[in-house]
């Protein structure tokens, strides 16, 4: 078989050969790299040339907490509001009217992306919108919704229902009956009774496919494959026996709150992983949600909201026992457990799950993943790296907006939301820190702006003009490299994949992705407006930026 020989400057995050000119590529896997002079001997005069002049080519990104059905879904099935950015109910009507107009045979419709900040709308608002069919509006973080009148019967959410939930998470008004505001759990109910289809689920998963190498990722982790759709694995097996994945997704399978039965529950991953593991979905795991989000009061919290005394969030998964059960038993069949932990409170009780389980198996190598963190004390930095654990950080979260800022601040007290998203201290800790962005949960997926952020703290003001936003927390941030092994080596280590993809080395998986930018030694201005030139798995070209 002919080999494939590619050009240009690589940054191969090896520490052994960290540049090169050249690389060589047979069957998939880097078969050289080095020197223009001996790939060219290696590759012989009859091997593909892919030159990329003098742009640099990079490890395939990674992404170590996303959801790809839900991102498909909001790509090509949603009406979308995020545009729109702090809440104008007037432009989300108009918006949501045009959606409905350009789609009239669906039987529901959802609309994304709606900011919560302002006044406080009920299920009135949409149903003067639209009221003989089901209407959804669900904020971008997707932990709470909107239901027209239409959506909550059609969901069972009554008075009865509101009272055995709590009013927390399901809003009623002054007679006891649901108001259309809900979150957390219910809203995860809602999403997963929708009508759904098979041929859907393939058609958002190749629509995010197609974002997601145009954005540079050639893997990602699945944080819930089957949050929005059940048989979302079933789904990627048959894109696969099509021959249309190109994406490699590493999954955690999606575990209920306090589980019932933990062994059982690792058993039922186990047999996934059995029947689908392949060379594009790997079963890595189990995701389970210990809490909600701050900006909705249900992130678990270590002291009482602020404006709301005697109450710290909201606490679902918080059985000691089942979760200390559950990383037992996923270590024993080589599984990690992978946990959305928001708030300090949750955190805590994560890390002492963590230290009790470590007890029984003494394997400090389990990857078990502490995703968003947005409060942590140092005390549970510390222990986070003295566990093994994996802390997934977003450095795209790391801005201070006056508005979004001011009400978080209200929620939690202005010093513990000046020490919101650490990252540097995990580096400092030793920890193996990892980038997500949480996509589409939070609108933007972006290597270039994950760099910026990561060192800035604080957005670009020429590509967010007028936002007003300043740094958060400056002395959480960390240099180039470490945000580069954040978003490869670090995040393939979390995988256990480390000897495959991650960095740019003989044997390894032949993925890449091309920039403009020397995102190491450029200037940040210039970092923030690089361009993606293409993006290269199994050594072959699945997206080229032709403008």
């Amino acid at each position: 078989m002919n080999q494939t020989l590619i050009l240009g400057n690589f940054i191969t995050v090896d520490e052994r050969k960290p540049y090169a000119k050249a690389a060589v590529v047979k069957n998939g896997v880097f078969s050289y790299v080095g020197s223009v002079e001996e790939a060219k001997k290696i590759a012989g005069p009859d091997a593909k040339v892919m030159d990329y002049g003098e742009n640099f080519i990079y490890p395939g990104f990674l992404e170590s907490h996303c959801h790809p059905y839900f991102a498909g879904d909001r790509l090509v099935g949603q009406a979308h509001l995020a545009e729109v950015g702090l809440a104008d109910y007037a432009k989300y009507r108009e918006i949501i009217k045009d959606f409905i107009a350009k789609n009239p045979e669906r039987s529901y419709y959802v609309a994304a992306g709606w900011n919560e900040t302002g006044e406080y709308v009920s299920k009135a608002f949409l149903d003067e919108i639209c009221s003989d069919k089901i209407l959804i509006m669900q904020t971008g973080g997707g932990h709470s919704m909107l239901l027209n009148s239409k959506a909550l019967e059609w969901a069972g959410i009554d008075a009865e229902y509101a009272k055995k939930v709590g009013y927390a998470q399901v809003h009623v008004d002054k007679n006891g009956e649901p108001d259309g505001y809900i979150c957390e759990t219910p809203v995860l109910q809602v999403v997963n009774n929708l009508p759904k289809s098979m041929e859907d689920a393939k058609k958002y998963l190749l629509a995010w496919q197609d974002f997601a190498l145009s954005s540079g990722f050639t893997g990602v982790a699945d944080a819930g494959m089957e949050l929005f759709y059940p048989e979302c694995a079933q789904a990627f097996h048959e894109l696969e026996e099509e021959g249309k994945l190109k994406l490699r997704t590493y999954a955690y399978a999606l575990s209920p709150d306090n589980v019932e039965d933990p062994k059982a529950e690792v058993a039922r991953a186990a047999e996934l992983r059995a029947q689908y593991d392949s060379d594009y979905l790997h079963i890595v795991g189990i995701k389970c949600f210990l809490d909600g989000v701050t900006e909705a009061h249900t992130g678990w919290q270590n002291q009482d909201y602020a404006d709301q005394p005697g109450y710290h969030g909201v606490e679902r998964f918080n059985s000691h026992e089942k979760m200390v059960q559950l990383i037992v038993e996923a270590d024993k069949e080589g599984l990690a457990v992978h946990c959305h932990s928001e708030g300090g409170g949750a955190t805590h009780f994560m890390l002492d799950c963590i230290e009790d389980a470590l007890k029984i198996t003494g394997n400090k190598k389990q990857n078990n993943v502490l995703a968003h963190l947005h409060f942590v004390t140092q005390q549970d930095i510390r222990r986070m790296a003295e566990t093994g654990s994996i802390p997934a950080v977003a450095p795209l979260w790391v801005t201070k907006v006056p508005a979004a800022f001011a009400m978080e601040s209200s929620y939690v007290g202005e010093e513990l939301a000046n020490q919101a998203y650490p990252i540097k201290s995990f580096y400092d800790a030793g920890a193996n820190v990892v980038f997500h962005s949480d996509y589409p949960v939070s609108p933007m997926m972006s290597v270039k702006l994950s760099f910026y952020m990561a060192e800035a703290r604080n957005v670009p003001e020429e590509l967010f003009p007028g936002l007003g936003a300043m740094p958060l927390n400056p002395s959480e941030a960390i240099t180039r490299e470490q945000a580069l092994k954040a978003m490869t080596i670090n995040i393939a280590r979390a995988w256990h994949q480390e000897h495959r993809v991650g960095s740019i080395e003989f044997g390894k998986i032949a993925n890449m992705t091309v920039y403009d930018c020397d995102f190491l030694h450029d200037s940040l201005d210039k970092v923030a407006s690089a361009n993606i030139i293409a993006t290269i798995v199994d050594g072959e070209e699945v997206y080229k930026n032709n403008q």
